[in-house]
């Protein structure tokens, strides 16, 4: 006869013969099922004393089963659950930087102690020893160790290990991230002359970036019904991004990338202009192409095209090159400089939260507050 007990603390029941039986739930198989443990005894009160003794076992981590999946294998598995969580461009730095600490995950014949071992046999040395022998900059090796700890971290949820090995091990990360170099305003003015100057839609996509804060893929991923030319804002709903050389679709990086833009009235009036040099469409076919298509039109142009068309605009007015995501830095720091707070300036850019914006633009901040003196005599 079965007595139920409590949830987690096993089942125990008489078989026919007379002999008692246990059985504890200790965790799961790599494929999500579950693996148990069973303990005999003469009487009742012998088995759940068993049970009580592997349940103290169980909580210290002592209790995992030997598994023959490795590090790769789970690596692998992890990657892709994860191409279901994050954008394309995010999967593919996953995979590219786990490769450089798990060379198997690329070519199975390479040299790869750490991607050969069991999953279950992998402790904090190894970890130390096998990281230690990797030639990376501080900010790969970051990167290398918090991938790491995350597939890690996945197994010890579903129960396949009893401990991260990759919780103590401590790598040196690369110095504060800053922004690249922002242009002053006389250079924005200067590189707003050109852009309007120049015939390509392109100078447009930079001009969005440098005027409404849009990331590259933002801006090149907008439609026409994005764009509302009444109210004077556009919608921000997805981004084209660069992934394995070539041009792909996906969402905003955050909740918050989805937002709602001012668009200023002279940048408005470029987008009204252009909007009437689209013919031969009707009104719905418009609205649901792209601002900035390509050689094909039912794809926005290359991703890396607003890069070439800024370093010939930049060289051309002899002015010190800049990334095209500095446009966009340089429209967070010109808000800030015109003392605009800082909940909005993370509000139009997309920022998950304020912090982050503080993260980035603290040197410009700092820099503010050092004129805000009080003189009282």
């Amino acid at each position: 006869m079965t007595r139920k007990r409590p949830p987690g603390e096993g089942s125990i029941y008489q078989r026919k013969d007379g002999l008692w039986v246990g059985a504890i739930t200790i965790g799961y198989t790599p494929r999500g099922n579950p693996r148990r443990k069973v303990v005999y005894g003469r009487t009742r009160q012998e088995v759940a004393r068993k049970l009580a003794e592997l349940q103290v076992l169980h909580h210290k981590g002592l209790l995992s089963e030997p598994s023959q999946i490795t590090v790769r294998e789970w690596a692998e598995d992890w990657l892709r659950r994860k191409a279901s969580e994050v954008r394309p461009r995010t999967l593919e730095s996953y995979r590219y930087h786990l490769t450089r600490a798990l060379p198997s995950l690329k070519d199975p014949q390479a040299h790869d102690p750490l991607g050969r071992m069991r999953l279950q046999a992998v402790q904090p040395l190894h970890v130390r020893r096998h990281l230690d022998g990797l030639k990376l900059t501080p900010h790969a090796m970051k990167n290398v160790r918090w991938l790491l700890h995350s597939l890690f971290e996945d197994a010890l949820r579903m129960e396949v290990i009893h401990r991260n090995p990759v919780a103590p091990i401590r790598v040196k990360g690369p110095p504060r991230k800053t922004p690249g170099r922002t242009l002053q305003p006389e250079e924005a003015r200067a590189l707003l002359a050109a852009l309007d100057a120049h015939p390509s839609p392109l100078a447009l996509a930079l001009r969005l970036m440098l005027t409404c804060g849009l990331r590259r893929g933002e801006a090149l991923g907008l439609r026409w019904e994005d764009v509302d030319l009444e109210e004077g804002v556009l919608r921000v709903r997805r981004a084209w991004a660069k992934v394995g050389g070539r041009g792909v679709i996906s969402e905003p990086k955050t909740s918050s990338g989805y937002r709602t833009v001012p668009i200023p009235p002279t940048t408005l009036e470029r987008l009204r202009a252009y909007r009437e040099s689209v013919q031969g469409l009707s009104e719905e076919e418009v609205r649901a192409s792209w601002l900035f298509p390509g050689r094909d039109p039912s794809q926005p142009v290359h991703p890396d095209a607003p890069d070439h068309l800024l370093r010939r605009l930049l060289s051309r007015l002899g002015l010190p090159q800049v990334r095209v995501h500095d446009l966009r830095h340089t429209y967070g720091s010109l808000l800030l400089a015109n003392g605009a707070p800082v909940e909005l300036v993370a509000e139009r850019m997309g920022h998950a939260n304020p912090n982050i914006t503080l993260g980035i633009y603290r040197h410009l901040l700092e820099e503010e507050r050092r004129g805000w003196v009080l003189d009282i005599g």
